[in-house]
Formats: C-alpha cells, structure tokens, sequence
C-alpha cells in the first residue's frame, strides 16, 4: 500500500499522501515533546502506553481506552510507555479535507449547526466502546502480514467510523465538520488568490469574491499565509517580476502589465518598496 512517509507517529510529509492511510504504530522508546506538522487530519487510537497533545488553546492527555481526532496543523507532541518493559501502540487514521468535504456532503442528514470561530477545536476525545474496540480490531486484522490495503477499503473504514460517530457523539461530528466547513473557506480563498495573482483585482475585490466580509478575509487569509493579503500579494508579485526582469526577454515597460498593475508609475514604486531599486536598474545589474 502506498502510504504517506511517516518515521514515527510524529512525523509525516506532504509527499505522495493519499485521502486515506491507515498504520499500525509500535514503540518501547518515551518519546520526548517534539514540535509536529500534521499535514492531514489524524485519528489516534491508543492502545498502550500514555500519549499528550499540545495546540495553542487545548493540552489533552489520553490514556488506553480513549482516542483522538487531531485536526491539520502544528502541535506538541509527546508519548511513553507506563510501565517497566512496556510498549507505546496506537492505532491511526490519517485523512485529508476533501474525504470529509465529500462524506458531509453525501450525509445531508449529519449534524449541521455551525459553531462559532471562538468554540472551534483542533483536537477532539473519545472514549472508546465494544463496537469501537472491534473497529480497532478490524484494522489490525487488515493490516496483518503486511498485506496491501486497497484505497476503496480504507475510504470504507473511515466512513464507517464517521458514521458511528455521527450517531453517537453527534456534538463532536459538529465540531468535526467545521474542519470541511473551514476547508471549504481556505480551499475558496486559496483558489481566489491563485486565479488573481496577475490580475489588478484589490483585496475588497477578492473578500468579495470569496463571500466575505473584508476583515473576515483579512483574518482567514492571514491564518492561511501567516501574513496580510496586501504585503503577500505585493512580495509575489514583485518576485515574479524580478524573475522576467532577469530573464531579459521582458522590458520594465511590459513587465508591469504581465504581473497585474495598471501603471508603470505605480509598479516601479512597489519594485524599489521591496529590493530597493528601481527595476532598470535591478534588470541591469542582473
């Protein structure tokens, strides 16, 4: 099974992820706190051993008999054994936005109140039930010999976990749809910005196109791209140009047009705001 590159069960990369991977983890070793980056959403649960998670507005410790839903993103992680001679072993579940985006959508019926920004968690606890402990049980046998697990199967296995969820902790599927809600505004808003980026639209025009209020905008673009729209939109823009000024097919003249600004005036001011000279003087000097 092709499966995302992961070390241990801190460590995963963006390279060749699928919608749904499913891992077996053992460990003898405490794992000390460790800064993580979870590119995919994770389900973890915990078999043996003692595990703590940290993000920014919750610290959770969970013990054999619990799990958790972990949303994308970056957290503190740690995880150890309990006892002399004993093992760390989890169960986990990595899946990305759109498998979630695509089963709200095919379950209309599955809780759909929206909760409010500020109630929002990145990290949600369970405790872990008879059908549940067969669940588990259940991956394990799939996973048994090493033998490949096809994609259809794992998508299977997530939805049904979805679904028990949604019937028996219907609270936390609310919680766990506003990650595809959240998705669907950060997926809108990346696609505006990349359509755009050579286009002279301004950032109310782009709040606009997004559906947003402009401070909502401003406040989701900045968690997106860690900066404001308008000192992002000015540094892209001005690396591209940077990029045709050395390449010399482009005069400063043409550039201007080819990176979205309606004046030469206007770009040779935001060139010289950012690498400090004008950008004849840039393309000669390159």
């Amino acid at each position: 099974m092709k499966t995302t590159r992961i070390q241990n069960e801190q460590e995963s990369t963006e390279t060749d992820l699928e919608p749904v991977s499913i891992f077996s983890y053992e460990s003898q070793i405490d794992g000390s706190r460790n800064r993580i980056t979870l590119h995919q959403h994770l389900f973890s649960f915990l078999l043996e051993g003692e595990k703590t998670v940290y993000y920014p507005g919750a610290t959770v410790k969970i013990h054999p008999g619990q799990f958790l839903l972990l949303s994308a993103g970056n957290c503190l992680m740690s995880e150890k054994t309990v006892a002399p001679g004993g093992s760390y072993r989890s169960m986990l579940i990595f899946f990305d936005t759109n498998v979630l985006i695509d089963f709200f959508s095919r379950h209309p019926d599955m809780p759909a109140t929206k909760i409010s920004e500020r109630h929002q968690e990145p990290v949600l606890l369970f405790e872990k039930d008879a059908f549940l402990q067969h669940f588990i049980e259940s991956l394990e046998f799939m996973l048994a010999g090493g033998q490949s697990i096809s994609l259809n199967r794992r998508l299977v296995k997530l939805e049904e976990l979805l679904l028990y969820l949604g019937e028996n902790y219907p609270g936390q599927l609310q919680k766990l749809r506003i990650l595809s809600q959240q998705a669907d505004d950060e997926r809108l808003i990346r696609q505006a910005v990349t359509a755009n980026l050579n286009q002279p639209v301004t950032v109310e025009e782009l709040a606009f196109l997004c559906h947003t209020s402009l401070s909502t905008f401003k406040r989701r673009f900045a968690k997106i791209y860690g900066t404001s729209p308008n000192k992002w939109f000015l540094e892209k823009r001005m690396q591209k140009a940077a990029q045709l000024l050395k390449q010399g097919d482009y005069k400063v003249s043409e550039v201007y047009y080819e990176i979205g600004y309606e004046n030469l005036s206007s770009f040779i001011q935001s060139f010289k705001q950012v690498y400090g000279v004008t950008p004849k003087q840039y393309q000669l000097a390159n």
